[in-house]
């Protein structure tokens, strides 16, 4: 069965956007080294940052994102982002007037019924939740994983939380990567289940 990974890049202090929505500086690490990250070229990075993140982009089989995110980025066009093979979008609307029904998106109501419908695409591959609202309902509901967050040096002091709002504490297991890139820390919990 597939893994599933809460993921973002996150603030020093747990924000993955200010209030406006707006990363700041949060993807600055992903243009501060000289390693291509992807085809592009427009992404470069460390090597510590691209033996890391390379390895973790090229196991997702399916990410899951909210609405809002699906919006914010119009649907990246009905290309899902840095290769992914399908994309899965936790909303009670139907897909946006004129959607192409062939792009690799998948509309579904509820958390669970997301990670489900994730999984079964994504096969033995894994599964990414993106962090934020949508990601704190699904830790919530005890189907995380691993927690992998790309922590960069700036503080916000508000904004978009990485757990959204979730509301009880859940017990992580000690880091078991830990990995210094340029400007960027890649750090990857695993979920301690309770007994």
């Amino acid at each position: 069965m597939s893994t599933v990974v809460m993921y973002s890049t996150v603030s020093v202090d747990g924000f993955i956007a200010d209030e406006n929505d707006q990363p700041g500086a949060l993807f600055d690490w992903l243009t501060s080294g000289d390693v291509p990250l992807d085809e592009s070229g427009q992404l470069t990075v460390s090597q510590a940052s691209y033996d890391y993140t390379r390895q973790y982009w090229d196991q997702i089989g399916a990410t899951v994102v909210g609405r809002h995110v699906f919006d914010m980025t119009d649907g990246w066009d009905g290309t899902p982002p840095a290769g992914i093979d399908h994309v899965v979008v936790v909303t009670h609307r139907p897909a946006p007037e004129g959607w192409d029904p062939e792009a690799p998106f998948h509309f579904v109501s509820g958390v669970e019924a997301a990670v489900a419908k994730a999984r079964e695409l994504a096969g033995d591959r894994m599964v990414e939740i993106a962090a934020g609202d949508v990601g704190g309902q699904v830790l919530a509901a005890g189907l995380i994983d691993e927690v992998r967050m790309d922590v960069v040096p700036v503080v916000f002091g508000s904004g978009k939380r990485y757990f959204g709002s979730v509301n009880a504490q859940h017990l992580l297991e000690d880091p078991d990567v830990v990995i210094q890139g340029n400007r960027v820390l890649h750090l990857r919990f695993r979920v301690r289940r309770r007994p």
